[in-house]
């Protein structure tokens, strides 16, 4: 394997080690991902698509029960509730 130096400013590596931290991986795991992303083929099906999120979710990485309930919470914080009254109250009617 070939070994590369990259020179970055302190700021810049900050904040990638900071990145790399909350996604739980080395500053050289992130800079490899980062890096492959520009020398992967092109995805088969448009971001987004319904096949397109079919595939990502039949291929690693699997989320664990812990990841499915923090999105679950996420997703109830955010939420109001609805209003039950009359929607039709401030028409006039004819």
């Amino acid at each position: 394997m070939t070994s590369l130096t990259i020179q970055i400013p302190d700021d810049m590596a900050r904040n990638l080690e900071g990145i790399a931290a909350s996604r739980r991986q080395t500053l050289e795991e992130l800079a490899f991902e980062g890096l492959a992303s520009f020398t992967s083929p092109a995805p088969k099906y448009p971001r987004g698509s319904p096949a397109a999120v079919l595939e990502l979710m039949r291929n690693p990485p699997h989320l664990s029960k812990e990841d499915g309930e923090a999105l679950d919470a996420a997703i109830a914080s955010g939420q109001q509730p609805a209003e039950d009254g009359d929607v039709f109250a401030g028409c006039a009617s004819s």
